[in-house]
């Protein structure tokens, strides 16, 4: 976000470091895991910070980071910004994540409903990210990962274009995940794609399907109002 290509810059950073950082965090249970995450975005945000401050081209650029980790039997999740991580689970969608925005506020408040601030012209308007100040406070937290799991990482440039009935019906679908993933995208432009527009789904596999790669049920189609 921030200053043309400055915005990919310090995406291109925080996905670098936060990376780097977290490559060997493979115990997700263990004391020091949710302290390292925070560690690593915390690291990524005086990164990014004092590169504006060093760089004129480079003010006001910032990002956010939505990571998810996964073991045999847990994920943790470390967020900041507006992106978002769903979790699909037994039919049902809930989203993992908080966006640290000023729409999101309001509705903690009960000033919007979620609906209202899906439209809200500040909806784009966040209160935290990557780079926004010299420390920021990052959500870390973690729960039990179960074989049949889904999770959609997304940035706002999706969730803002495409509904979360549809999300939660295309992650239900049994297609590969590059397809569910293709079908969001092309959604979201479909319906606007006025920002930029990252997805990645995870599936929770048993180890007994290693190897299946092929889809069970089509990709469902949209509803006839996305093409509208």
């Amino acid at each position: 976000m921030g200053g043309h290509a400055a915005g990919e810059v310090a995406s291109e950073m925080a996905v670098e470091m936060v990376s780097h950082q977290l490559a060997d965090l493979n115990e997700l249970q263990s004391g020091d895991s949710h302290k390292r995450v925070a560690t690593a975005l915390r690291a990524a945000n005086r990164a990014v910070f004092e590169r504006t401050r060093t760089e004129r081209d480079k003010l006001g650029m910032g990002s956010t980071v939505s990571a998810l980790l996964l073991s045999e039997t847990r994920y943790l999740v470390g967020h900041v910004g507006d992106s978002r991580i769903y979790l699909v689970r037994d039919g049902q969608m809930r989203q993992l994540t908080k966006d640290h925005s000023l729409v999101q506020e309001q509705v903690d408040a009960g000033l919007l409903t979620p609906e209202q601030a899906r439209r809200h012209p500040q909806s784009n308007v966040i209160t935290r990210c990557i780079g926004m100040a010299d420390d920021i406070d990052p959500d870390v937290f973690d729960g039990e990962a179960r074989v049949g799991d889904s999770f959609l990482l997304a940035s706002d440039g999706l969730t803002g274009m495409v509904d979360d009935r549809r999300i939660q019906q295309l992650l239900l679908s049994r297609a590969k995940p590059e397809r569910i993933v293709d079908a969001l995208i092309q959604e979201a432009n479909v319906n606007g794609g006025n920002d930029n527009i990252t997805a990645v789904v995870v599936r929770v596999l048993g180890a007994q399907a290693n190897g299946t790669d092929r889809d069970i049920t089509p990709i469902p189609p949209p509803p006839a109002s996305a093409h509208g």
